[in-house]
């Protein structure tokens, strides 16, 4: 009896022993609930990103999305009804991608340990994996976030476009304050592509900031219309420090992009990540680890939703 005691101390210390700043949350949340979450999630999105090496940048991208609207809820998965806009009907999330692999996820755990483990957690985690597979830095994040029970495309009016992020102009969006809070969405940007869309108006408007041998690739992308895609740097599926690199010699898609290394604010910061990727890498751990506690939804505040896609 004395040893089953034991035995029972000893779990309940490793259960609870990694905490959190928000209570519940910890990094052996399903130890006993649902062992093997984390192995399903990284083999579902292995095969995923082995298929289509391009949703690595998707998945990171829906994290970050799905954290500032309402915190890290699981929000931006659901959709639409013919009584409510969701947020992934946002003009601001049409263009994510990666919500199958979500599915394919859920599906399986589901099927596994149903009714246990959030669409919102589900989704962190794959942002997790998704960076590692593309060569980042490993991670863990605490887990038992809830999935919130809102979802509507006027929140999304409050999610910063890319060329404010830095305007010195808006209180709210002050520079180095945002970044250094959310600086995880930001760097990511390592990953993908931006539209020409959004970054045509640098064209038009004569850039000082941009390289002009780069502005004409950048024209040459737009050529083929707004939706063109353009890559944030030469290795756009791989994790890497190559981003800083491109900022350094003014050749940033974005303005947001670019205004990283003209601020003084953030000007040395992206110089030594430059040089230094193994800083970068520490750096962006912190920041996706800090990301994804952003007003969770614990005990009875959220669910654990049955479908990714739609409220209990």
């Amino acid at each position: 009896m004395a040893n089953l005691l034991t035995v029972f101390f000893i779990m309940e210390v490793i259960v609870s022993g990694l905490r959190f700043g928000v209570d519940g949350l910890n990094m052996n949340y399903y130890l006993l609930s649902c062992p093997f979450v984390d192995s399903v999630v990284k083999s579902k999105v292995n095969s995923a990103l082995q298929n289509d090496p391009t949703l690595a940048a998707g998945l990171v991208r829906m994290h970050f999305h799905d954290c500032f609207i309402e915190g890290c809820d699981g929000s931006v998965l659901i959709d639409s009804t013919k009584d409510n806009t969701a947020e992934k009907d946002s003009p601001a999330n049409l263009s994510l991608r990666g919500y199958e692999v979500i599915d394919d996820i859920k599906e399986e755990l589901e099927k596994r340990c149903p009714g246990v483990v959030s669409c919102s957690d589900i989704l962190a985690m794959a942002a997790r994996d998704a960076v590692f597979f593309a060569g980042g830095p490993v991670y863990d994040i605490p887990k038992g976030r809830k999935d919130g029970t809102r979802s509507k495309i006027e929140d999304t009016f409050n999610l910063p476009p890319n060329l404010q992020c830095f305007s010195a102009d808006q209180d709210v969006w002050t520079a180095w304050a945002f970044c250094k809070r959310y600086g995880g969405s930001l760097w990511s940007h390592t990953l993908g592509v931006a539209r020409c869309a959004s970054f045509k108006n640098r064209l038009t408007q004569g850039d000082p900031t941009l390289d002009s041998e780069f502005a004409k690739t950048l024209s040459k992308t737009c050529n083929a219309g707004d939706n063109a895609e353009q890559p944030f740097d030469a290795t756009r599926n791989d994790f890497d420090n190559l981003y800083f690199n491109s900022l350094v010699t003014n050749n940033g898609v974005l303005t947001s992009d670019q205004t990283l290394y003209t601020s003084p604010q953030t000007r040395n910061i992206v110089s030594i990540y430059a040089r230094n990727q193994a800083l970068f890498f520490l750096d962006f751990q912190q920041a996706m680890v800090k990301m994804s506690m952003l007003d969770v939804k614990e005990g009875s505040k959220g669910e654990v939703r049955k479908n990714c896609h739609k409220i209990n």
